[in-house]
């Protein structure tokens, strides 16, 4: 679209969020703010890059890390990681995912103090446009709330003017078991201010201090934020908890209308300033609310597939494949899925309770909890009901009790082909591409059950592991940088192109992707039987480089043409 069809769709959403005195005023503080960037060198050379427009194929997949998920004494994480990178992945992946690099208070990064800094601990801006160089560099947006201790908050904590109505906040304490909570933490967090005892909306708990988007110039510091991080090298931009931002009284307040309308405003933005860019929501919800998130048009780029995760834990552990064939039968092909097993948060449970049935569900509380793993709750109404499981993804998938299951490893990378292989770009977590198993003394030590799968890796200690084939870490790696790089070569896995459950034995997923009149038929196999399919015999197995004999090893993958 035409520039200045931009400017007024952006000027019409501002009138949906706002009044219209309220939105004419702001609007030229914000075409101000939009034109600087639109001139930023970074920016400008990626335009060029992209030919200003967003381009994704075959060869994108995101590799999703902490900045010191690997570290080295007397060396900053951020180079430690990217040398990590260039000599273990090189490039099996074309992007990564460096999860909060800030300065932060707590919630591993999530309790943000200062937007625009890298905490120096880790390193500084220099290294991560250093890695945005080599790779597609996606940062988070962590757009509702702040930290205790950041700027904005001691501000408003001091009594002064301009940040009073940056927070939501109340001189009583304050009752409302409608909304909806991901935690089981207090709604409304009481602090001492200048002007007396206040009580102040924390979603997440009360060192994340949720910020007041009814405030325009909260909205444009953010909208500042945003455009810094497209400056500073970043081409996706995450959008952290996106569905609480805006609160409406008698609501769940979540995934309301005008959370969508600054969702359509930021892509706009996007699209003037930097074309190329992609908004990825992170909206932790079932299958419709997360969606939404698509809108008609000119909401997100991508959306991630929630109910992946416990649904292919689920499959392994019942040797069924149905429920999977379910999610990708679903019509909308125009739809660009965020395809992932694992993150730094646990396996979100939401989506998939509305898919498993009542034993089945909690037939996989068991197994996590079997496995090593824990159950985190959310509070909802005054209910307390499962919301995630916190267990990594290796263990989830195989027993921690059984130390010498020689399966494990094709179990594991099994379950991590399908991901790769449906409609959408893969995301992968470090942890899953090393193969890491729980890390209970993490939880012990932190209280936090998150930590389960957050273990810090020593980078010598990590690369001893590496080079010996026989360690788990190795084999996984080597077997996932295999599956990547075979992946990438083969155009049926475009993004853009079609795919189409085939159907098949309740053990196996088969999958037939097209692209340009180029077919590929991805077979996996969630169970250690061997099962025949015939009518595949005599296809060219690109894995393997070999002819398929038309049977089916436990735990096979297979891509054949």
């Amino acid at each position: 679209m035409a520039s200045t069809g931009l400017l007024k769709r952006i000027k019409n959403l501002l009138r949906l969020i706002y009044s219209k005195p309220e939105s004419d005023f702001i609007f030229p503080a914000l075409k101000n703010l939009m034109d600087v960037y639109r001139g930023n060198e970074e920016i400008l050379a990626r335009k060029k890059k992209y030919n200003d427009c967003v381009v994704l194929d075959e060869s994108d997949s995101i590799l999703m890390t902490y900045a010191d998920s690997i570290y080295r004494q007397g060396e900053k994480p951020l180079f430690t990681l990217y040398k990590f990178l260039k000599k273990h992945v090189k490039n099996a992946t074309s992007s990564v995912h460096v999860l909060p690099f800030f300065p932060s208070s707590s919630d591993a990064g999530y309790a943000v103090i200062d937007y625009e800094k890298v905490d120096p601990v880790l390193g500084t801006w220099d290294d991560l446009r250093r890695i945005s160089k080599e790779y597609r560099l996606m940062v988070d947006l962590v757009l509702n709330h702040v930290s205790s201790r950041s700027k904005w908050f001691l501000g408003f904590l001091e009594g002064k003017k301009r940040y009073r109505d940056f927070f939501i906040w109340s001189d009583q304490r304050v009752e409302m078991p409608e909304v909806f909570r991901p935690r089981e933490t207090p709604l409304f967090t009481r602090f001492h201010t200048a002007s007396g005892e206040k009580y102040v909306w924390t979603t997440f708990g009360p060192d994340q201090i949720d910020l007041n988007y009814r405030n325009p110039e909260v909205l444009l510091k953010i909208i500042d934020v945003f455009l810094y991080y497209l400056s500073q090298g970043a081409e996706i931009i995450r959008l952290d908890a996106i569905g609480y931002v805006w609160k409406e009284p008698h609501t769940s307040c979540v995934n309301l209308s005008k959370t969508h309308q600054i969702v359509r405003l930021l892509r706009s933005i996007m699209e003037y300033v930097a074309p190329y860019a992609l908004i990825l929501t992170e909206a932790n919800f079932p299958y419709k609310e997360n969606i939404a998130y698509f809108g008609e048009s000119h909401e997100a780029n991508m959306v991630y597939r929630f109910s992946l995760p416990p649904l292919v834990a689920d499959a392994f552990a019942r040797r069924d494949t149905t429920y999977i064939k379910k999610i990708t039968n679903r019509k909308r092909e125009d739809l660009l899925f965020f395809d992932f097993l694992a993150s730094h948060d646990g396996i979100a449970l939401l989506a998939a309770k509305e898919i498993l049935n009542k034993v089945e569900f909690d037939n996989l509380l068991s197994i996590a909890e079997e496995h090593g793993g824990l159950v985190s709750y959310k509070s909802s109404n005054g209910d307390k009901e499962p919301y995630e499981l916190n267990i990594s993804y290796f263990d989830i998938i195989n027993d921690p009790r059984i130390p010498d299951d020689t399966q494990a490893v094709k179990r594991f990378m099994a379950a991590q082909a399908i991901m790769l292989s449906l409609k959408g770009v893969p995301g992968i977590y470090v942890h899953s591409l090393l193969g890491s198993r729980n890390y209970c003394k993490g939880v012990t030590e932190s209280g936090l059950n998150r930590m389960i799968n957050r273990e810090k890796l020593q980078a010598d200690k990590l690369d001893a592991a590496i080079s010996d084939p026989q360690s788990i870490r190795s084999r996984v790696l080597n077997h996932f940088l295999h599956l990547l790089n075979v992946r990438k070569q083969i155009v049926s896995f475009h993004p853009a192109g079609t795919r189409e459950v085939v159907d098949s034995d309740k053990r196996l997923l088969i999958i037939r992707r097209n692209f340009q009149d180029k077919t590929i038929h991805v077979i996996i196999n969630v169970s250690d039987d061997e099962v025949m399919v015939p009518d595949h015999a005599g296809k060219f197995d690109r894995l393997t480089r070999t002819a398929f004999d038309g049977s089916v090893n436990g735990y096979g993958i297979y891509f054949l043409e």
